[in-house]
């Protein structure tokens, strides 16, 4: 394992998309809240989801500088995509939300973390 990214333009890429999913959901825009409402998410609970994406982007990007905090950052943001698609299954919503979005973003993340710190 590496405690620093190797390459590095995966986990800014990573970085860079949960930071502008982050401001998406700031004040969610009408496809993030659908995405919500389908998937049953408490809408009591929609202003947790901007700081937690934006505490994603900044664990990536210290990560660069800090030890093995972009690694688990990186393992963070799978098991949060991994929830997200099952709270997709589970309110059997088989929409472009779970195949585009939610698994997009998992390759993504899953790409990042082996690609970067769990490879050479």
């Amino acid at each position: 394992m590496n405690a620093f990214p190797d390459p590095l333009w995966p986990v800014l890429l990573l970085a860079f998309v949960s930071f502008g999913d982050g401001l998406l959901c700031l004040r969610p825009v009408p496809f993030v809240a659908a995405c919500f409402e389908d998937v049953g998410f408490p809408r009591r609970w929609w202003w947790a989801a901007a700081p937690v994406k934006f505490a994603a982007a900044a664990g990536l990007v210290a990560g660069v500088w800090v030890p093995y905090l972009g690694a688990l950052t990186s393992a963070a943001v799978v098991l949060y995509f991994v929830a997200a698609i099952a709270m997709h299954v589970r309110a059997r919503d088989f929409g472009r939300n779970l195949f585009l979005n939610a698994t997009g973003m998992l390759l993504l993340s899953v790409f990042t973390l082996v690609y970067c710190f769990l490879s050479r």
